[in-house]
């Protein structure tokens, strides 16, 4: 369990990043972390890895404190920032330095995940390009098995066969224990994986609900036309036509569009969190 409770931040104290923001987080989700440029994102994922402290307001995370860095609490998350830095020089010299601090890693799975990442265990990894990097770095972060996995834009840097690769191997790790946090611009690279999202903006959390509730009073259509009969609640235009989010009034989930659905939320908070919680 994830609970943030009235936690300010800033880095100026004259530009404050967080206000009174709240966040209640459970295990057994992948949560997708969105907002705009500057919202927090990268730096709500620090506040809960224990990298910068909340001016005030309290975090929990399993019943740790993330600021006081215990030992027991840093070998059950692992944070993995956007831009990576790699000290060893190959994955097998990972294994060596960093493995020893997270008690559940699995060498076996690590080289597995590397196969299939198509990154070789010995190779050099100072000579290959940022894309290979990155995948070593999610094998790695994945094999740790910690039960509180933050990763930030995990898919830039990753080509489109890779972004496939990614997206089948996080469902392959994902158990009832495990609490995943994605934050991403590329919605579309991780529509089929996220089953939680998370929306960031103006320093509060104005979404944080499960797809499947949001779907079962939103859906979403594709078409050049207005849907006829239909109350419209939010329309988005593009060169392929015009995308609607409309009432669901079946009785099975609608279909949802996350970039629809971030850019609705954030022109009108208030009217979709009543919606959805009718």
């Amino acid at each position: 369990m994830i609970s943030l409770n009235d936690i300010s931040f800033w880095y100026r104290k004259n530009e404050v990043l967080f206000s009174s923001m709240n966040l209640e987080l459970g295990a057994g989700r992948i949560y997708g972390l969105l907002g705009r440029n500057g919202a927090g994102k990268t730096t709500l994922l620090k506040l809960l890895a224990g990298l910068v402290f909340p001016k005030s307001g309290t975090i929990s995370v399993n019943g740790y404190i993330p600021e006081q860095r215990k030992p027991s609490f840093l070998s059950d998350i692992f944070l993995l920032p956007e831009e990576i830095f790699l000290s060893a020089k190959s994955a097998e010299k990972m294994v060596k330095l960093f493995a020893p601090f997270y008690p559940a890693f699995d060498v076996s799975q690590f080289r597995n995940l590397l196969s299939e990442m198509d990154v070789d265990f010995q190779s050099n990894l100072d000579k290959v390009s940022f894309g290979q990097k990155k995948k070593a770095m999610i094998a790695f972060a994945l094999s740790c098995n910690t039960r509180f996995i933050f990763l930030d834009e995990p898919t830039n840097g990753l080509d489109i066969p890779s972004k496939a690769v990614f997206r089948r191997l996080m469902a392959s790790v994902y158990s009832e224990e495990r609490t995943v946090i994605i934050s991403t611009h590329q919605v579309k690279d991780l529509e089929s994986l996220i089953d939680s999202v998370i929306i960031l903006d103006g320093g509060k959390i104005i979404l944080n609900k499960p797809l499947e509730k949001i779907a079962s009073k939103i859906t979403c259509k594709h078409s050049s036309i207005i849907p006829g009969g239909e109350e419209i609640l939010f329309a988005s235009g593009s060169v392929l036509g015009k995308q609607y989010l409309v009432k669901n009034t079946s009785s099975e989930e609608g279909a949802l569009d996350l970039e629809i659905l971030f850019n609705a939320w954030i022109s009108d908070p208030e009217k979709f969190n009543n919606l959805v919680n009718s």
